[in-house]
């Protein structure tokens, strides 16, 4: 990272946040001179002057502007935390959130932008609300919503050019990049290099993460990518283009969305303790022992509960090709299945988790997070 010699507050920033940034608020905030800051990187001043040019002309996409007055706030903290100033609990530090680390930003970003390269998925976001949602078009005139993510990591998604606005406005809606999709895909290659470092640590011990097994493989074998929708769809929205002899899709919407909402349950449950993490065994009929503190996230109950009262076979398949993403025909082969029968057994697990779904709703706990 070039070294833009900011002063010390600036330092506790993100690791995240781009140079270009840390010199338009070295710029704006503290009020460090142009000629200073190339002084202090090493280059011409008119390399800065456009980079600073470049974030004020961006300041137009109302998550850069709200992410960099977060930044800025953030600073200003530091700054009262270095000097033992007191704070006015009202002053602008409580009206902002704050910036997320980088480990939450890389984790988030992995589910969000998996999402939005999903055709038809735009990330919405509406002035003055903390979350921001994935919505994805169905190709009917409707939408399902597939994910829910903290303004914060939007505004750090914008900043660093993952997602983008053609017209801001009062919902602005944000499209993958190119950026992006190349960020997902290092994203996703650092955690296939840290599944497979741990796996080879551990040697013979079982992490319980089926998931990662899954991703060891693919790494062996190239060719496993095939059968594995890792960014662009899930099997569920390839399965909903298919047609029967009458025209119908052979998935509705409203079984699709049961689909979509196990995934994102299963996504909000990776971020408990790892000793719950074997989903596979939840399927099962015999009753599991929960870890100690494992009901910390909400999530991970209601993923058992889903997964439990599908059983064995349909919680397979729905488990595999829901969560892991694996394609049919790969489920087919490891379950021991006969070929084109898995997507018929996929449609009545999806059909009993909508009933599920619908049992939960009418009993008011139908909320995600």
């Amino acid at each position: 990272m070039m070294d833009t010699g900011v002063k010390p507050p600036w330092n506790r920033l993100p690791e995240w946040v781009p140079d270009a940034a840390r010199v338009y608020l070295a710029h704006t905030e503290q009020g460090q001179s142009i000629r200073a800051l190339a002084r202090q990187a090493g280059c011409h001043a008119s390399t800065v002057l456009r980079q600073v040019r470049r974030i004020e002309t961006r300041r137009d996409d109302p998550l850069i502007d709200a992410a960099l007055s977060s930044l800025g706030v953030a600073r200003a903290s530091a700054m009262d935390r270095m000097t033992r100033k007191d704070r006015d609990p009202m002053n602008a530090a409580n009206q902002h959130p704050a910036p997320p680390d980088a480990l939450t930003l890389a984790r988030e970003a992995r589910r969000i932008l998996r999402r939005l390269c999903e055709s038809g998925a735009v990330l919405a976001v509406a002035a003055e609300m903390d979350k921001a949602v994935v919505v994805r078009d169905t190709g009917d005139g409707g939408s399902a919503r597939t994910g829910v993510v903290d303004v914060a990591v939007a505004e750090a998604m914008a900043l660093k050019g993952w997602i983008a606005c053609d017209q801001p406005a009062r919902i602005s809606r944000y499209r993958v990049t190119a950026s992006g999709r190349a960020a997902l895909n290092r994203l996703v290659a650092e955690q296939e290099n840290k599944v497979r470092g741990f796996a080879e640590a551990q040697a013979g011990f079982e992490t319980g993460r089926a998931a990662e097994a899954g991703l060891d493989a693919v790494e062996r074998d190239p060719r496993a990518r095939k059968s594995r929708y890792v960014l662009a769809e899930s099997p569920l929205t390839a399965l909903g283009r298919r047609r029967d002899k009458e025209g119908m899709p052979f998935l509705t919407e409203p079984l699709i969305a049961a689909g979509e909402r196990l995934r994102e349950e299963y996504e909000l449950a990776q971020l408990g303790p790892r000793s719950v993490q074997s989903w596979d065994r939840y399927v099962q009929e015999a009753p599991v022992e929960i870890a100690e503190g494992a009901e910390a996230n909400p999530a991970q109950a209601r993923l058992r509960a889903a997964l439990r009262d599908l059983g064995p076979g349909l919680g397979d398949v729905a488990l595999r090709c829901c969560c892991y993403l694996e394609g049919l025909e790969t489920t087919e082969k490891r379950l021991g299945w006969s070929a084109r029968s898995g997507k018929v057994v996929l449609r009545i697990a999806l059909q009993r988790l909508r009933r599920h779904y619908d049992a939960m709703s009418r009993q008011g706990g139908d909320f995600l997070g």
